[in-house]
Order: structure tokens, then C-alpha cells, then sequence
């Protein structure tokens, strides 16, 4: 894989459809629309999907493509495939609480390696450079030229004093459980992938997610945590979060600076 071509083309496909996303943010109203699972789903979704499968699909015509909005795409098989959530955080979108991301990753034999996360509303962007080094850039976000960026890494965690992310929409009591074996010194929460973010850059040193979530809501923010020096591992036995399940599917997971002393489940 040229990484250099991958990580600009991921990069410009995020921005092109994070002005589309915007563009239907800000009318007076859009339609949404239940998918199969009764999950929403809005045009924004749709065409955001639209620009960045076309992309991807000419860029790389050869990688298998797992994308959340093509139903098609879900009985693909592999360990290596690109991977779009062209718009997680449906659920914040149509609230417009602005915690809505652009997902698109790389996984390489089950690992998410490269990805770049894009939160238009709140104008931050997240990506691996082409040697895996996670980075966040500052704006106005060019199409064509990079901006100013600024390398990222997880926190030194204080284990008598940690910073806990937690889910805005999907919070419940087993998760509050879990949190409190823990000494918290503060909680935060986020919608969509920027809870894997706020690991990456050291803002938080600890996201559990008690809940379903597929590959693609995770694949994006986790290879931005990798390459920040972070780790994702499954809430039961804690072994790293693999890719390319049967149905990709994902179990429960805990996001994590390594310096964390994880409790068990």
C-alpha cells in the first residue's frame, strides 16, 4: 500500500464530505429515515457515502471496501480493506450537538493501521500520517495542502486520578460501574469517534464502551489511538480488538493510554 497516496486521498475524501455533511447540517430541516436495525439515517449519511466510496473505489480499485451504508459491503471477507462510517454520530447530527465524524480507515491483517477522523462541526481533524505517526491538524482544512499539524500522544495516566470519556447517547449503568472501580478524577463525554481522540491527544486516559458497535464506528478512531501510542482491547479478556469479523461486529471494548491499570470486567 503507498500510504502517501492513501493518507492524502483519505484525507481530501474526509474534508469533501464533511462540506457536503454541513451543507445539510445547516437547513432549516432534513428527512430521516430508519434503517433495517430501526438506526437512523439521514441524506447526509447517504451523500457523504457517495463521495467517499466513489473515491476510495477509484483510488484503490484493487482493496476491498466495508462501508456502514452499503448493505452489499458487509458480506465481504478479508483482513485487509478499507473501511467508511461516512457519518458517525447520526444521533448527534440530527440533535446538532455537532459531535458527528467522517470515518475512514485502513486495516491491514486485522489491525486498524492508518484512518482519519474528521469532526466538521467542531473544525477538528485527526489522522496517521503515512508512517503511522497521529497527528491532528489545525484548519482551514485545504483540500490540496496539509495545514499546520501537531503530533499526538496519549497521556502519562495517573492511575489516582484519571480522565474518563464516556458515550453521550449510549450511556448506562453497567458503564458507571465499571468507571467506578476506577479512581476518576474527572468525566467527560463525546459522541461518535471523538471519544478515541480525546485518548489519542491525552485529553482523556480511559473510554469503555458496554455496548454494540460495528468495525466501521470504531476502525478510524482506533488507528488515529494506535498511532498516538494508545491501545483498544476487549472488555472480557482484554486481547487487542481485532478486524474483519464474520459480521463485523465488535464486542465490548475499553480505549486506553497504556499507562492505565486496567480492572477486570
Amino acid at each position: 500500500m503507498d500510504y502517501t497516496k492513501l493518507m492524502q486521498v483519505m484525507r481530501t475524501l474526509a474534508l469533501q464530505a464533511g462540506d457536503k455533511i454541513m451543507e445539510i447540517y445547516e437547513r432549516d430541516d432534513f428527512d430521516v429515515k430508519s434503517k433495517s436495525d430501526d438506526s437512523p439515517v439521514t441524506a447526509a449519511d447517504e451523500a457523504a457515502d457517495a463521495i467517499i466510496s466513489a473515491g476510495l473505489r477509484a483510488a484503490f480499485p484493487d482493496v476491498m471496501l466495508v462501508t456502514e451504508e452499503q448493505a452489499a459491503t458487509h458480506s465481504a471477507k478479508g483482513d485487509t480493506f478499507l473501511i467508511v462510517d461516512p457519518l458517525d454520530g447520526t444521533k448527534e447530527f440530527i440533535h446538532r450537538r455537532g459531535d458527528f465524524t467522517v470515518n475512514i480507515a485502513l486495516v491491514e491483517g486485522g489491525v486498524p493501521t492508518r484512518g482519519v477522523v474528521y469532526a466538521p462541526a467542531k473544525s477538528r481533524m485527526f489522522f496517521t500520517r503515512a508512517d503511522g505517526q497521529a497527528v491532528e491538524e489545525q484548519g482551514p482544512f485545504e483540500k490540496e495542502d496539509v495545514g499546520p499539524m501537531r503530533e499526538i500522544s496519549v497521556s502519562n495516566a495517573d492511575n489516582s486520578a484519571l480522565m474518563v470519556v464516556a458515550s453521550k447517547s449510549h450511556r448506562d449503568q453497567a458503564t458507571d460501574d465499571y468507571i467506578g472501580k476506577y479512581a476518576v478524577k474527572d468525566m467527560t463525554s463525546a459522541g461518535s469517534s471523538l471519544k478515541f481522540c480525546l485518548v489519542a491527544t491525552g485529553e482523556a486516559d480511559l473510554y469503555p464502551r458496554l455496548g454494540r458497535t460495528m468495525e466501521w464506528d470504531t476502525a478510524a478512531g482506533h488507528a488515529v489511538l494506535a498511532g498516538a501510542g494508545g491501545q483498544v482491547v476487549r472488555f472480557d479478556d482484554l486481547t487487542p480488538l481485532v478486524y474483519g469479523k464474520a459480521d463485523f461486529a465488535n464486542p465490548f471494548f475499553i480505549a486506553l493510554a497504556p499507562g492505565v491499570d486496567l480492572k477486570a470486567a
